[in-house]
């Protein structure tokens, strides 16, 4: 389950990306009550994007901001207590990890849901069936 977190340069100071890495995958695990789950805590991954200062745009115009993105099969992120609570803790990593020097304005949050079996967890490609019963034996 990929994360994407999109900087603008020097929103986050560079020893804080690191945690909010840690931080976005404790967050995404606990609120799918996931935490401690082996095999989905070994398969959230990440990567970080961290764009020059006058490359990043909102309305057309530049932007320092941060950008959250999930790639999920259908059942996660599937109803919106969830997604609600999920991007709103987010946002506020995000925030606190800035000093809060980036507004939570600034900071935007989407997640897209992929096609069932487009799933590679622990180098086997599977549905969702199929992670529900890797997940349960984690």
């Amino acid at each position: 389950m990929p994360i994407t977190l999109t900087l603008t340069e020097g929103v986050l100071p560079l020893n804080n990306i690191e945690k909010a890495v840690s931080k976005l995958t404790d967050s995404f695990l606990k609120h799918h009550e996931m935490s401690g789950n082996n095999v989905m805590t070994r398969n959230v991954t990440a990567h970080v994007s961290v764009i020059p200062k006058g490359l990043t745009f909102a309305g057309g115009k530049t932007v320092d901001g941060a950008w959250v993105e999930t790639k999920t099969p259908s059942f996660a992120l599937a109803n919106k207590e969830v997604q609600e609570s999920f991007f709103n803790e987010a946002t506020q990593i995000i925030h606190d990890l800035s000093g809060g020097k980036l507004p939570k304005e600034k900071i935007w949050g989407n997640g897209v849901h992929t096609v069932d079996g487009t799933w590679n967890i622990d180098g086997t490609p599977l549905t969702n069936e199929g992670i529900f019963e890797a997940v349960s034996k984690g």
